[in-house]
């Protein structure tokens, strides 16, 4: 795909618009509890602080709905930019405006401000033409830098782009680049992991992978479906059963590699008691994979040259059935492959196990990986696209 980048623009002294994905865990206090998305935009900001630009973000916050929600403005956030940048970061009440507008006229080379959380605008989800404007009358350029929102057709991602030129940031260029390569052109061997609850959710990644790996490792709650297809006994295990028709015919796909154990519980809770089983005899209800299949997947992993994950293994929150997804998590870290993790879950996973710096790239997007794994076409990635033909040099 063609796009731009920071590169291809000179932005000293022009108001830059930036979409930043801030979408961040707060706690009931509303204290944010992860600021990894935040430290993710850091280089992109840094970069246009350092060319001199007047840098305008904008982002949501949770699901306000296209209400003015008081415990999800973006207040938090920019105080803890403000820390991570070492500089006031000064938050808008609003979005748009004549106070925006005043604001943003005044201005200095090197300030930053963060615009209000653009999800109490319903014109936002809406991918109103006007809203998507009047953002782009702030500035000069436009930067997308919030790969976990390019899956998204809203207005400050999609339709803000037919109003001025604009480029990939760093992070979404890091994501493009390292996950379009891995599926385009990857080292050989090249493997897939799969975890999550539902195959239905997966569906169209399995099958747009099977097309491209040599072996995909089925995990995670999905798995029991797989193996009641085979026609083992799975207890209590979570089943679709409306897809097994499905697992069935995927199954004779021989890609597809399926677990040989696993670890059940004799309930769905923390506390329960896990017992090793084969999956051909599984009592109670199976939580994660087990010891032979951790080893089975981890030399798997070892002998590839690419490996891609996608979902958790097992219910890894709760100690006791999270071996496997810590299995795996070790060892891609351990593999000299190009190593990529996409989905929420996943990627908190190696980030509660501190294995973020040893793989090759921890996607930031978890609905947006997803369906860049599953061959979609982005709205946001197209929206860059069509802003390269039309604001061609």
């Amino acid at each position: 795909m063609k796009y731009r980048t920071l590169k291809d623009f000179k932005f000293s002294n022009k108001e830059v618009l930036v979409r930043v994905d801030f979408n961040v865990p707060l706690d009931e206090k509303g204290r944010i509890t992860d600021d990894k998305r935040i430290r993710a935009a850091l280089p992109t900001i840094k970069y246009l602080i350092k060319q001199n630009a007047m840098v305008i973000l904008m982002s949501h916050l949770g699901r306000p709905k296209g209400e003015i929600v008081e415990s999800l403005r973006m207040d938090a956030v920019a105080e803890r930019l403000s820390k991570l940048l070492g500089k006031e970061v000064v938050k808008m009440d609003e979005c748009i405006g004549s106070d925006v507008e005043d604001y943003v006229d005044e201005m200095v080379p090197g300030e930053v401000i963060l615009l209000e959380n653009l999800r109490f605008y319903p014109e936002e989800k809406d991918n109103n033409a006007e809203f998507a404007q009047e953002l782009a009358e702030l500035a000069q350029f436009y930067v997308n830098d919030a790969f976990g929102t390019c899956h998204r057709a809203d207005a400050s991602v999609e339709a803000v782009t037919r109003y001025l030129p604009g480029c990939a940031g760093f992070l979404v260029e890091k994501e493009i680049k390292v996950m379009g390569k891995a599926l385009e052109k990857p080292k050989k061997p090249f493997i897939a992991v799969m975890g999550g609850v539902k195959v239905s959710d997966k569906i169209e990644v399995i099958n747009n992978l099977l097309k491209k790996v040599d072996k995909l490792l089925i995990g995670g709650a999905m798995m029991f479906t797989f193996l009641k297809a085979k026609g083992h006994d799975v207890g209590k295990s979570i089943v679709e059963d409306d897809k097994i028709a499905l697992a069935k015919k995927l199954l004779k796909n021989r890609k597809i590699v399926l677990p040989v154990d696993c670890v059940a519980g004799d309930k769905f809770e923390k506390n329960a008691k896990p017992k090793i089983v084969g999956v051909d005899k599984i009592k109670g209800m199976g939580l994660d994979i087990g010891p032979k299949t951790i080893k089975m997947y981890s030399d798997l992993i070892k002998k590839s040259k690419t490996v891609i994950w996608n979902g958790p293994m097992g219910k890894f929150e709760w100690k006791k059935f999270s071996k496997g997804t810590d299995g795996v998590a070790k060892a891609m870290a351990k593999s000299k492959a190009v190593t990529i993790v996409g989905g929420g879950d996943s990627a908190a996973a190696v980030e509660q196990l501190k294995l973020e710096g040893k793989m090759t790239h921890v996607s930031t997007g978890g609905g947006a990986s997803l369906d860049f794994f599953a061959g979609k076409k982005l709205p946001g990635l197209v929206a860059l696209e069509k802003n390269y033909r039309q604001f061609k040099k």
